[in-house]
């Protein structure tokens, strides 16, 4: 990921890109209004690894302690298992919910939206046991109940409908089919004694642990070996489907893998999501700054906010893209080369060193936010400043 996002950089320093031109000049005012936001939101300078597990914090209530607080767990592998089961669900439920929808939860009497809304909507469909076959056990997801939900399911829970609409909702019903489907067709990642579920997946991980510890690209691994079979409609190559990874013509090359840009963000941000349960489980997690940023809409929107990244036709940020579309795959690449250029310059304004302050807390502090922020100040709706067309699986 790193090396082709690297390649797409080099082809925009050298004015080679026909959608995009790279202002590098206008990194370091990026860094430092990052480095501002995570004063201002971390004033300990010890922010947490960007995870969904920060979305189900609301209003300072984490709401995923106080139901997994409320049952008395057996072990810690049976609670790691139930959190599996809740990040890998939820992370994939997390695609744009578009400017328009908001979640209203019963619970706290709040109104959410975007990634908050839909992680709390999915916490209490979780909680709920709407993603279990088992009435005496709904603290889980298993693959028979994740087969048979549809759209109105999914609408339902988050409380979709004309007034309040949630983008791609069948596509999150398909995906949450496809994965039941991919937990029941892999014994050796996800059978949990006679339960296909997703968190199976923990057990599996701990049995690749050495001596306790496991590398977060591992983790990475057995993620895209295990649910590469679930996004829709992705390229092949060889008869493989390659999820989030997509042709780029400007990049050449002599094979035909040289033409593509592995991105796979969803697929990162659930790795980078099941590291705190494997860790509360006792298995430690190394080489976390090896995975790489992520290529969605708010780290991406920072740099074309702050004008790092420039369209070179004006249009293209009036116009509706699909994320297969060429200038969406070169912007995305050139997040992921940027995001590792920005991590170190932030850490320094914060008297850090990257080992200090690696790149998943630059994110988490950081420029996810930080986008976010400026995407409110540019835009009413706040929303990114390029329009893609979302079926739920990606952004």
């Amino acid at each position: 990921m790193r090396r082709a996002a690297q390649r797409v950089r080099q082809l925009a320093v050298e004015e080679s890109l026909e959608d995009w031109v790279l202002d590098l000049e206008r990194l370091p005012a990026a860094a430092d209004f990052v480095a501002q936001v995570v004063r201002e939101r971390y004033p300990n300078l010890h922010p947490p690894f960007h995870a969904r597990w920060r979305h189900f914090v609301v209003a300072d209530r984490d709401e995923w302690q106080r139901v997994a607080g409320a049952r008395a767990w057996e072990t810690p592998a049976e609670r790691a298992r139930a959190a599996f089961d809740l990040a890998i669900t939820s992370v994939l439920l997390d695609a744009g919910a578009g400017a328009d929808w908001r979640y209203t939860d019963a619970a706290t009497g709040l109104t959410v939206a975007r990634s908050e809304g839909l992680a709390l909507a999915s916490l209490r469909w979780f909680q709920r046991g709407g993603i279990s076959s088992d009435p005496e056990d709904p603290l889980r997801a298993d693959a028979a109940a994740l087969r048979d939900i549809d759209a109105a399911a999914v609408a339902a829970a988050f409380q979709s409908g004309t007034l309040n609409p949630l983008q791609g909702a069948a596509g999150r019903a398909a995906l949450l089919n496809r994965l039941g489907t991919a937990v029941a067709a892999r014994p050796d990642l996800f059978a949990l004694a006679d339960t296909p579920r997703p968190g199976g997946l923990f057990d599996a991980l701990r049995a690749r642990a050495a001596g306790g510890r496991i590398a977060a690209a591992t983790i990475l691994e057995v993620v895209l070996d295990g649910l590469g079979s679930i996004w829709p409609n992705r390229p092949t190559l060889d008869g493989v489907a390659l999820g989030d990874c997509w042709p780029y013509p400007p990049l050449g090359g002599d094979t035909p893998a040289e033409r593509f840009v592995p991105l796979h963000k969803l697929s990162q941000w659930l790795t980078y999501s099941l590291i705190e349960p494997l860790e509360a489980a006792g298995i430690q997690v190394s080489d976390v700054a090896g995975l790489t940023g992520l290529a969605e809409y708010r780290n991406g929107g920072l740099f074309v906010d702050m004008q790092v990244l420039v369209p070179r036709d004006p249009q293209a940020l009036f116009s509706v893209h699909d994320v297969s579309d060429p200038f969406i795959v070169g912007w995305r690449a050139l997040t992921v080369g940027l995001l590792d250029e920005i991590a170190p310059l932030v850490a320094a304004r914060l008297g850090l060193t990257t080992e200090q302050f690696p790149l998943p807390r630059v994110l988490e502090g950081g420029t996810w936010a930080a986008g976010r922020l400026i995407a409110r100040r540019k835009r009413p709706e706040g929303g990114p400043p390029i329009l893609i067309t979302s079926d739920g699986t990606v952004f």
